[in-house]
């Protein structure tokens, strides 16, 4: 048997955390999370998106993006998310902070104690139909 004091450690690499985490962002964006956080519970089930919002599936490259600094067995983690717009911003985020400590607690071990949220962009959504912003969109271009 190998001792305690002779015995390797695994390290868990900062990009692995930051993955976890704007996984979790994803689930807190998606699963409601900011319904249970106290947000317009009027949402679209399939979305997560409420009266007016855009849902984060219908936007490309919406995806959440973490910057993750592991040292010891302490993860700080930084969040940078898209929303919909109008939407319940704080709830949103506490949401996404809520679900990156447990989820990378829970999957790593680590304690995070600062998870930095950022809403990097506020999608408005389409008040035309489709066909008009094409044939506005050529008329434009000459």
């Amino acid at each position: 048997m190998v001792e305690p004091g002779e015995r390797g450690a695994t390290r868990i690499a900062d990009r692995v955390v930051a993955k976890i985490a704007s996984q979790a962002a994803r689930e807190a964006l998606r699963g409601g999370g900011a319904a249970d956080a106290g947000a317009d519970t009027d949402t679209d089930t399939d979305t997560g998106a409420g009266a007016g919002e855009v849902a984060l599936g219908d936007v490309v490259g919406a995806g959440p993006y973490a910057v993750a600094a592991v040292r010891g067995g302490v993860a700080r983690v930084r969040v940078a998310v898209e929303l919909g717009y109008p939407s319940d911003i704080g709830a949103h985020c506490g949401a996404v902070r809520r679900q990156v400590i447990e989820r990378v607690g829970e999957l790593t071990g680590m304690e995070v104690p600062e998870v930095a949220v950022t809403v990097e962009r506020l999608h408005v959504p389409q008040w035309e139909r489709p066909e008009r912003r094409a044939r506005r969109g050529r008329d434009r271009v000459r």
